[in-house]
């Protein structure tokens, strides 16, 4: 009788360990099925010349091709939201749905709909910014003036990426294999980062960045706070900017190993913060390469005032992942924000591995 009881709790392990596995595999490709899917039907719904717009070849240099700024100061390509049917524009939200969490649709979808506010507050006295030629131009604050780009053929079984990119919206997504998915660098930004008049009063698209770091800062002793606090003033911008390619930056200010547990558990709440917004699969496996590297080593530091209304900066640092945020310009009013994989950016790390496992 025992050895029989003994059997069943062998199978029933096997079982487990077997519907984890097909779990695992399931929600490997959440995401990569449902963006092929996406990606095909807006491809779809082009015209010729639309298309041709919308598409490039995945090796192709443009795909590292980004940045966060208005686009008279940095030209793109692709699609232009504003140049698509309304249907054609139901399904490029589709597509960033099948990418994002509905926290991270919401985020990016109202960073957008934020120009018009942006344009209401400088109607008066409109922004310039450099443009191409170097000459000054007046910033053209439009919530559809948004690109779509597909690099390759949209698959469940090949390698292919999209992107849309904007002001203040910048997000890449890279599916090797037609399951495993990358989906960074990921940039949101908010101009203003608190709406102070008008009918949206009070609107802080970004607020939780901001109280998630002030949460952690408020509960860190004096002594945590001089290892914490790297600079009294904030830089003027994110360090790294749109960098192609990073490195680590020093000094980490405090690390999770000399926080107590409940300052760690603020701090994961912060990390959870930028984790949340994409799909689930991908949010679980950024989670998973965070873990592994060591929770202990990631390091929380912060330039500036603390003092809430002013201008300050903050970053989170882990041996794979680096969180950049900065709200100085606009006299601290003025978000911008972005989360970078060391080895993972626009899906390096999975391209590695995948020639290393195919000939080519």
């Amino acid at each position: 009788m025992k050895q029989r009881i003994l059997s069943l709790r062998v199978v029933a392990a096997a079982v487990l360990v077997c519907v984890g596995a097909i779990g695992s595999m399931i929600a490997e490709e959440r995401s990569a099925a449902p963006m092929a899917t996406a990606a095909n039907a807006f491809l779809g719904a082009l015209s010729p010349e639309q298309r041709q717009q919308a598409s490039f070849a995945f090796g192709t240099d443009e795909r590292l091709h980004w940045h966060f700024i208005p686009t008279e100061m940095f030209p793109r390509k692709g699609l232009l939201v504003r140049d698509m049917t309304p249907a054609q524009r139901k399904l490029a939200h589709g597509l960033m749905k099948a990418g994002l969490s509905q926290r991270g649709y919401m985020t990016a979808s109202s960073i957008m709909e934020l120009e018009t506010v942006l344009k209401a507050l400088e109607a008066a006295r409109p922004e310039t910014g450099r443009g191409a030629n170097g000459q000054a131009q007046v910033l053209e604050r439009d919530p559809e003036k948004y690109f779509f780009s597909v690099f390759g053929t949209p698959s469940t079984k090949d390698t292919w990426g999209w992107r849309v990119e904007g002001h203040h919206v910048s997000l890449h997504f890279t599916v090797v294999n037609g399951s495993l998915v990358a989906g960074s660098p990921t940039f949101f930004g908010s101009n203003p980062a608190e709406v102070r008049e008008g009918p949206k009063k009070g609107l802080r698209i970004l607020g939780a960045e901001e109280d998630a770091a002030r949460a952690l800062l408020q509960a860190l002793d004096a002594q945590q706070r001089i290892k914490a606090i790297i600079e009294t003033k904030a830089p003027a911008d994110m360090l790294t900017m749109a960098n192609v390619d990073i490195k680590p930056l020093s000094p980490m200010g405090l690390t999770a190993d000399a926080m107590t547990p409940a300052e760690r558990d603020l701090l994961m709440k912060l990390v959870d913060v930028y984790v949340g917004y994409m799909a689930p699969d991908i949010a679980a496996d950024r989670t998973a390469k965070l873990k592994k590297a060591g929770v202990e080593k990631i390091g929380f530091a912060w330039a500036g005032e603390t003092e809430r209304g002013k201008k300050h900066y903050y970053r989170i640092q882990g041996p794979t992942f680096l969180v950049e945020y900065d709200n100085t310009q606009n006299d601290g009013n003025h978000i911008h924000s972005v989360w970078r994989d060391f080895n993972g950016d626009f899906g390096r790390d999975l391209l590695r591995e995948h020639l290393r496992s195919f000939a080519h």
